[in-house]
Formats: structure tokens, sequence, C-alpha cells
């Protein structure tokens, strides 16, 4: 019984069971009063894999699954035996019987695992002897393929054979060198080799030993399948002999041999370690320029350049300006040659050139027709042009500047350009009149001389142009031509009938009574002048109004100075760059050219010009993109410059607290544009101005509403709309949208707005002021004060001021007043009372009371 009970499975010993992966032992529990009770566990165990040697020394450790699969044959036979006795033995010798053969069946089945270990083993250290083997016939292959090429190569020399010979005869040689090493190699390896994997290993070393690279050639491919059998027969791969395979087949990759050739042909390259030699440009360097600029044409980096700076001296960043001097040291340290250009290199030139005489032909006078509004400016070129014109106006005025061309009776062509007469247009008129020839001053003879009447007389002064005046509207029954006349005088505008040289006529533009005697005159003045031009040269001219067209893009209307004007023609105006792609002419016919003195729209420009740019013809567009850019830059310094530049001039600025009210203004014309902005600029006081966020030319877009929106400022549109996304995006972000099509609406309105944004204007009006004569106490707290009015009147409830030296006191009302013992509403000059003041006990005798009304008045701008 004990030597049964000797060998019953224990705690970590594996039973042996089909498919069964628990432990089963017995554990003796404890309790109290020495009470025992033994149990039968079972205990769960994780598969681990180690190596062969450490398996020998931990015998209850798992077997791995090649070391389960001998016990299945023979547990089928274990019952057939124990199957007669169970009848006549007892329950115990049965149960000792089981636990015999479990017992027996787990020592086989141990045994039959280390059988197997031993044998992976043993397998495993061949393979490690026929890898070493395999190693060193590869590495005799080699020597013998390196010495069979040389001897190759000295033969070659020395036969002086031809080039494309020579690698043949190495690539054979070592051939034939690895057949007999490869028939040889199989005889030293493990028995395990067959002769089929011997006659398979010829052809591949004669295919992969001449191309590999001599020191660490491929492993072949029989190696591979051989290994790969082994490996099949020896069952599960362990992780010795895992990393005894990746060390042995492992093989550098084709990127790493090429970086490994290419540092070694850098290596051996003569002179590849001296640094290249630094290439010296022309280096164009303008009067100022940036760092960063200067750095990107010296090809240089623009901290190097900051640091040279600092060592001068000069504490600069890559986005400050330098001057030309301070330029070509930098360009001189950095070994550069530089290239001086002035702004005269870069700006085009036009006073300068000069047309010879011989090339001057006639060309059409450009007569500019002012005045005040509402005078008859445009009627009277309605009535010259036969066409009607102020019917296209808004409200019966001239909102842009139009260029027209008109042919009289006698075949002569002049050119007529019509500026507005209101007071906003001031700049447009002189434009008007620098542009010009001769200017007609239309005054209405029922009116007499206005305001922009006398502003017109002083641009054509300023201008240097002779002056036609043309009395309109005679017809009337209260025209006095002769009080013009007279009137005139009084700003040094003499006309013929008065002893002067300034031509004047009656006209009525009404009854077209007095156009040819206007003509005729026109045409006498041009006569005086000589007006010449030279055609066959590039054009130059004048942007008379500019807008952006929404199916054209940025049109402009260009008064042609001299020279021609074709279609192809690049060209630059003002900051604008561009191509002539079509021309109009004041018809709305399209023509290939345009000759001196005539108005044409173009249409090919990169955008929007300013009313009154030059446009000049260049030869390339290289030019035109560089003359433009220079334009540009030259905007920007000017507009980043205009910030104090003292400090008592900014804390000028931050003391003013001046209320600004933004706006948007978008209109259908560049002038127009303009014109708006000035009479709101303008309309500003020291207490409230206008501040323009954006202002341009055509459709008011989503950008406009989202920049009206973020600073709250109201969108106006001069004879422009919204698109549809930017109605809606008004209506949800609320931005109040104004549209106008007569500028003194707009003005108006917005001046009333400003008005209504000022605090209301207070007004005080003193009533009266008496002297406290004696102070005695009225109540608990309150004092009172004997009072002896002075002036004017005291009234119960009024504001009072209390003053002591001159100096406020305090500032209080009227809380009661009495004289003698009764409470009076108002007490007169030259009597006696007593008061109480609201809130202020601080009185004393000798003050000085003042009493004052205050009336508060709207602000009118």
């Amino acid at each position: 019984m004990s030597d049964n009970r000797e060998d019953k499975p224990t705690l970590g010993r594996k039973p042996l069971g089909l498919k069964r992966t628990v432990e089963a032992g017995q554990v003796q529990q404890s309790f109290s009063h020495g009470r025992k009770n033994t149990v039968v566990v079972e205990v769960k165990r994780r598969r681990v894999i180690g190596k062969p040697g450490e398996a020998e020394g931990a015998r209850p450790a798992p077997a791995p699954e090649p070391a389960a699969a001998p016990p299945p044959p023979p547990r089928p036979q274990a019952p057939r035996p124990a199957a007669p006795p169970p009848p006549r033995q007892s329950s115990t010798d049965s149960l000792l019987t089981r636990q015999e053969m479990q017992a027996k069946l787990l020592r086989e089945a141990e045994e039959a695992r280390m059988t197997a270990l031993e044998e992976a083993r043993r397998r495993e250290e061949a393979e490690r002897l026929a890898a070493s083997e395999e190693e060193k016939r590869r590495a005799e292959e080699n020597r013998r393929a390196e010495e069979e090429a040389e001897r190759a190569r000295q033969a070659a020399a020395e036969s002086k054979a031809a080039e494309p010979e020579t690698p043949a005869t190495p690539a054979d040689a070592p051939a034939a060198a690895t057949t007999p090493a490869a028939a040889s190699a199989p005889d030293q390896q493990a028995p395990a080799a067959s002769g089929t994997a011997q006659q398979e290993e010829r052809p591949a070393a004669r295919r992969f030993t001449p191309v590999a690279a001599p020191k660490r050639p491929e492993p072949p491919k029989q190696d591979r399948n051989k290994r790969g059998d082994d490996r099949r027969q020896a069952g599960k791969l362990t992780v010795n002999r895992a990393l005894a395979d990746d060390d042995s087949a492992r093989a550098r990759s084709l990127a790493a041999l090429r970086r490994a050739r290419e540092k070694e042909r850098r290596a051996h390259t003569p002179g590849n370690s001296q640094p290249r030699e630094k290439q010296s440009r022309d280096v164009i360097v303008p009067e100022a320029i940036t760092v960063q600029e200067l750095a990107n044409r010296m090809a240089e980096k623009g901290a190097d350049l900051v640091k040279s700076l600092f060592k001068l001296g000069m504490m600069v960043t890559v986005n400050q300006t330098i001057d030309q001097d301070t330029a070509e040291l930098l360009v001189e340290e950095f070994g550069h040659r530089i290239q001086r250009v002035s702004d005269s290199d870069i700006e085009i030139d036009t006073a300068g050139d000069i047309d010879a005489p011989e090339t001057l032909q006639p060309r059409p006078p450009v007569v500019t027709i002012m005045g005040h509004v509402d005078h008859g400016k445009t009627s009277l070129l309605d009535a010259l042009r036969g066409t009607d014109v102020v019917a296209g106006e808004a409200g019966g005025i001239t909102q842009h500047i139009g260029a027209y061309q008109v042919k009289t009776k006698g075949g002569d062509i002049i050119t007529f350009l019509d500026t507005p007469g209101h007071e906003a247009f001031t700049e447009m008129r002189a434009r008007g009149a620098n542009v010009t020839d001769i200017v007609i001053l239309v005054v209405a003879a029922d009116d007499g001389l206005m305001p922009q009447t006398i502003e017109a007389i002083n641009h054509t002064k300023a201008a240097g142009v002779p002056m036609i005046v043309a009395i309109n509207k005679v017809d009337k029954h209260d025209a006095n031509p002769q009080r013009i006349r007279e009137r005139l005088l009084e700003h040094e505008v003499i006309v013929e009938e008065m002893g002067g040289d300034t031509q004047d006529v009656e006209v009525s533009a009404l009854k077209k009574t007095g156009l040819d005697d206007l003509i005729d005159k026109i045409m006498l003045q041009a006569e005086l002048l000589e007006l010449k031009a030279n055609p066959d040269r590039p054009a130059e001219g004048t942007v008379v109004e500019a807008q952006l067209d929404k199916g054209r893009g940025p049109v402009a209307t260009i008064l042609v100075g001299r020279g021609t004007l074709k279609v192809g023609d690049i060209f630059v105006v003002g900051e604008q760059s561009g191509k002539v792609r079509a021309m109009v002419n004041d018809k709305g016919q399209q023509v290939k050219e345009a000759g001196p003195s005539s108005p044409v729209e173009v249409l090919g420009l990169s955008g929007v010009p300013m009313a009154g740019d030059q446009l000049s013809v260049v030869e390339n567009e290289a030019r035109a993109r560089e003359v433009a850019a220079y334009r540009q830059e030259l905007a920007l310094r000017k507009r980043t410059t205009a910030a104090p530049t003292s400090f008592e001039h900014m804390f000028s600025a931050l003391n003013t607290q001046v209320i600004e009210y933004p706006v948007v203004v978008k209109g259908d014309v560049q002038g127009t544009v303009e014109a708006i902005i000035s009479a709101l600029n303008r309309a500003s006081t020291d207490e409230i101005k206008v501040r323009v966020l954006h202002s341009g030319v055509g459709a008011i877009t989503e950008s406009d509403v989202t920049l009206a929106a973020a600073s709250r400022a109201p969108l106006i549109g001069f004879n422009v709309r919204p698109n549809a996304k930017a109605r809606t995006l008004a209506e949800r972000d609320k931005v109040s949208l104004r549209y106008y099509d007569v500028i003194y609406d707009l003005i108006e309105e917005v001046k009333s707005e400003m008005s209504g944004q000022l605090a209301p204007e207070r007004i005080e009006t003193v009533i009266g002021k008496a002297e406290v004569l004696q102070v005695f106490p009225a109540g608990k707290k309150d004092k009172a004060a004997g009072l002896l009015v002075l002036d004017g009147v005291i009234r119960k409830g009024i504001n009072a001021r209390l003053t002591r030296d001159d100096v406020i006191v305090s500032a209080t009302t009227i809380a009661s007043l009495r004289r003698f013992k009764d409470d009076v509403s108002e007490v007169r000059a030259g009597m006696e009372c007593g008061a109480v003041l609201h809130d202020t006990n601080d009185i004393k005798a000798g003050d000085m009371l003042e009493l004052f009304e205050v009336e508060e008045r709207a602000r009118v701008l």
C-alpha cells in the first residue's frame, strides 16, 4: 500500500490523458481544532518553449507539442489488460492499479520527450558544423576566383587583347574553379546531404559566384533547400536554430552596397574633399533695398547678411531697408559685383523724351467743359454731339468724366471731356484740367458765378491752359450776360469785349443757338496753340476713368496724348500692367488703333488703375512688370511710413479721443469712389471722422459684407448692387446695405448719421449769482446759507455751483428756499434769502453761489 502511494501523482507532475491541458494533485487543508481535509485540485499551466539545455534540468516543465505526440498510441492499450480484473479486485486495489499505470505512461512520455530533444540538439549541432564548413568552402572559392581573375588580367595585359574580351576571361575562370570546389564540398558536409543536392549545387555555384561581391557572396539556393528539408524533418523551429539561421544567412542589401561603393568612390576621388569655388554674381542694387531681397539676389542666406551688418554695428532684421552704400559693402564682402541702379533707371521718364520737330503732325484739340452744377454743361455737349446724354445720368447730374469726339461741319475733329460740376468732384476736375488743351467755362446767365465756377477758374489757371467762357441759358427772360462778364473781373478773367484776351460766346443749349460760334472759337484757339504730336511712336496717354466691368474685367478710358495705341501693345499704367486686348471708341465701336487726342476704352489690364495715372507702352512684359512692381513698392512704402515719427506725435494721437465712423464704399467707376471718399473726409471733424475700411470698383461681394459685419460698418453702394450670395450674407449678419445714385443724398445721410453718434451739445446759461453772508444750522445735519442775490434770479430746484476763491467747491441744487419764514419759489436780485443746498454742508461765509440752466441740442456737422 505504501509503495503504491509513493507512485501516486503529486502536485507538479503531469497526468496522462487525452487532450488534457491541466495537472492534477492533492492539497491538504487545515482547519481549527485540528481538523484536516484532502482535496484533489487541477492546475492549468502555460506552455513554455525553452532551449534544449534548459529543458533537461527542468523535469516538471510541460512538454512541447512534438513530445505530446508519442503518448496517444499506448492510451488505447491501457484499458484492455485492466478490463477483466475489476470484478475480482476491491475498489482500493483498482484505484492503485490505475495510478500505477498512469505513472508508467507518464514516465514513458517523459523519456520520449527527452529523446526527441536530444535528437533535435544533435541535428542543430550537425547543421552548425555544415554551415561553418559551407562558409569555409565559399571563402576558399572566393579566394580561388580572385586568384584566377588576377591571373586572367595579367595574361590579358601581356597579350594586349581587345577590351570586350577582357571581362569574359575572369568570368569563365571562376566558373571552372567553382565546379571542383562544389563537387568536393558535399563530402565534407553532414551525412544528411544527398546526392541530388550535390548535383544541384554545381550550376548554382556557376551562376552566383562570378556576379556577387567577392567578399560576401549570397548563399546558394541548394543550401537553403537543404536546410528547409532538415527543418521539415526536425519538426518545430527552435530559438537557437532561428538565431543561427539569421546570423549565417544574413546578407547586405543592394542599397547598402551602393552606399558603400559611393562612399569609397568619394574617398578615392582626387580633390573631392576640397570646398567648391564660390560663384561670383552681378548683383543689381537699387537706391533702397531690403536685406532679404539683397540676400535673394546674392544667393546667400539672409541670416549671414544680418550677422555681417551686426559686425558693422547695424542692428537690423531681414525685413528692414538699407541704402545703396550699405548694400555695396555687403556685396563686396561676400565676393560679388555690384551694379548700381537708380530710380530713374527703373521709372519711365516721359518728360525728358521730346519728339523731333519733323516728326510732329497736327492733332485734334482736347476741350474740357467745366462749370457749376446745373449750369448746362452736359446739355451743351449734347447739343454739340447731337445726342442725349443727360437722360442717362442719375438725378440729371454727371457722375463720371465722359470723353467724346465731335466732327464739325468743316470736317475738323474735337475731343470733349465732360467733368462733373459738383464740389465732390474737385480731383476729377483737376485731372480734367491737366490733360486738356482748352477749357470751356459754362456759366448760367440767370444764376451767375457759383463756388464751383470759381474753383474751375482756379484749376484752369493752375493748368496754364486758355479759357473760353460760354454764357449759357441766354434764352431765359432773367438772363443777364453782361453781369456775368462783370463778375468775371473779380477773378481776373477779362473777356475780349472788355479789353481782355479771353474769348466769350453766348449760347443756348436748349434752343441750340450760338453753337457754331463756339466751335469757330475753339478751332481758332487750337490754331493759335499749334497742337501737334508724333503718331509714329509708342503711345502715351492718361487714364480719364477706370472701372471694373463684370463681363470684361478692368476697363480704363484712356486719352492718348502722343503716339498710336494699337491692339497687342504691352503697357504699364500706374501700379498696373497689361496688354491691349481690345479697344472701344466713344461710339461703342471696336477699333484696332487710336491716334493722338483719341479717347478709347482699353481692355486687358491686370487691375483697376487710378484715374489720372499715366499709360506708357513698353517693349516687353518683363519691363512692364518691373516698372509696376517698383511703383507698388513705392506706394507701399508711402503708406507704411505715414505713422507718427516722434513720441510727441504718438502721445498726442493717443490722447485725442476721436470717434470713428467706419464705412465700406463700392462704386461703379474709380473717379466716383474717389469723389465719395474725398467728400466723406471733408465731412469729418475733430470729434468724429470717417474711416474708410475698404473702397473699390465693382459689385458688392461676400468679402465686402464680411468686412462690414466684422466692423459693424454700413456698406455704401453707388450705382452697384450685391450679388445673391452677398445679399444673403448681409441679411444673416444684419449688415446695413445702402444704395445711392446721387452723391448729394449719400453725403447728407452719412453726415446725419455721424452727427447722431455724437453726444448732444450742452449749453449752459447762467441765470443768477448770490453771495453767502452767514451760515447757520438747519436740522440735525444740514446747514442753511443766508444769501444775498447779486444778479439775476434764484429758483428752487435749479442747478447751482458753489465756488470759493473762484474754485468750485461742489456742484449742487437748491433744495429749499425761504424768505423770512415763508417758502418761496424764486428770489430776485437785491434781496436776501435763506437756502438749503442739496448734499453739501461745506459752506462758508464769503462763498459765491452761481445758478445755471443746461440746454441740450443735437449736434449738426
